[in-house]
């Protein structure tokens, strides 16, 4: 169910949110992508329903053409015209069942299509494929991007305030180009670090930061980590995970008993464990998160509701999170296998 953020009129300003901001994608035809880039132009003006229109002519020579659809339905939501929107992400759905741009996402955050809360995988490494050589500065120069701070300081807190203690073993989930890793690697041995997006992942390789990084996504990759792990950190991942219960398992199976589990969410008030905001970011709940972690076998140390960014001149509020592991890990031998296709990269000290 969307949260009532779902249900307001977009500002224009959400523009340069889409995939399709960073990345052309020819529809073959060059009168249709001439049209397309008007239809841009149109928008970027304030004129979403001449936008949208426009798009409409240019679908006529390129139906099907997803890229297209995606446009159309970001003009016409923009424009306040919800059918067509609909009609354009219901399209798209059928011609890209992958769904590579978040059709099913932005149908569900408008109450449009009953959704699970699991990560959309294809939507998540499109977006940050197209977003990789950007990304760092767009988050510290445009967004005022904080969670890599916030997760440090509390991991210097949580080890008695010695910014100098060290931990042998630390996971990075959703490392990205390294924004947290950049951070962790003074207080480890040894950082491992997993991302969904090649792209990003190889920003983080040039960074030379991590001893392990592997392109994959998180739970299967956690299943093949072994046990015995000091350290696990997420940076503003699980916004595009929805429900967390799965991750909180196999995080704590990863963990030595006293291990720490840090990470952020976006914050929602009340006690439905997540919400999807029109943003297509999943929003969780303390209630949720605590009831979680416990199921899970964590203690929660730490709960610091903090600003993480600003998104549209506005700040973003977090949940920064720390916890324990209290109990032994359960890991099969399946489970235990050594990650496959990780890339070696030497360590920064």
């Amino acid at each position: 169910m969307a949260d009532a953020s779902s249900t307001r009129r977009p500002e224009p300003v959400c523009f340069f949110r889409s995939i399709l901001d960073t990345t052309f994608f020819s529809s073959g035809d060059l009168i249709a992508d001439r049209r397309f880039s008007y239809a841009q132009m149109l928008a970027e003006s304030g004129d979403f329903a001449a936008a949208a229109d426009l798009v409409t002519q240019a679908l006529e020579r390129v139906p099907g053409f997803v890229p297209g659809l995606e446009l159309l339905g970001r003009f016409a939501e923009a424009a306040g015209d919800m059918p067509t929107a609909f009609g354009a992400w219901r399209q798209m759905l059928a011609t890209d069942p992958e769904d590579r741009f978040g059709a099913e996402l932005k149908l569900a955050a408008h109450g449009a299509v009953i959704r699970r809360a699991v990560p959309a995988l294809a939507y998540v490494e499109t977006l940050f494929n197209a977003y990789a050589s950007d990304f760092d500065a767009a988050l510290a120069q445009r967004l005022a991007y904080r969670v890599p701070q916030l997760i440090e300081t509390m991991l210097v807190d949580m080890n008695g305030n010695d910014a100098t203690t060290t931990v042998t073993r630390a996971l990075d989930l959703g490392c990205g180009t390294g924004l947290m890793g950049e951070r962790l690697r003074r207080h480890c041995s040894f950082l491992e670090g997993v991302d969904l997006s090649d792209a990003m992942i190889g920003q983080a390789v040039a960074k030379c930061i991590y001893d392990r990084v592997e392109q994959g996504e998180l739970l299967a990759w956690l299943a093949r980590c072994g046990t015995g792990a000091d350290l696990v950190t997420a940076a503003d991942v699980f916004a595009y995970l929805g429900d967390l219960k799965d991750v909180f398992v196999a995080v704590a199976k990863v963990l030595r008993p006293g291990g720490l589990f840090l990470f952020s969410v976006e914050a929602l008030d009340g006690t439905e464990p997540c919400v999807l905001r029109s943003s297509l970011r999943y929003a969780h709940s303390e209630t949720g998160l605590r009831d979680g972690l416990a199921m899970a076998g964590f203690d929660v140390a730490r709960l610091d509701r903090a600003e993480i960014r600003m998104d549209q001149g506005a700040p973003i509020v977090g949940f920064i999170v720390g916890a324990r592991r209290r109990g032994l890990p359960i890991m099969t031998e399946d489970q235990a296998l050594p990650a496959e296709a990780a890339v070696e990269t030497p360590k920064v000290n």
